[in-house]
């Protein structure tokens, strides 16, 4: 997936799952979208990308190409 981020054993990338998420589909109909990968695997997925969010030092300026990466 040319370096992009993707959730472990599939090539589904991590910025597609939360562009859906901000366009309003839930986890359930993502999982749909995506039947290879379970519930359990795609909450993981955002939880340790809310991590790795979490690690970014507060008052740091995010830009929107570091933010789609």
């Amino acid at each position: 997936m040319s370096g992009a981020p993707v959730i472990a054993g599939t090539r589904v990338p991590i910025a597609r799952i939360v562009y859906l998420l901000k366009d309003g589909f839930t986890m359930g109909q993502i999982s749909k979208q995506f039947p290879w990968v379970d519930l359990k695997k795609l909450r993981g997925a955002m939880n340790e990308l809310a991590q790795k969010v979490e690690t970014i030092p507060y008052g740091a300026q995010i830009s929107q190409t570091q933010a789609a990466a």
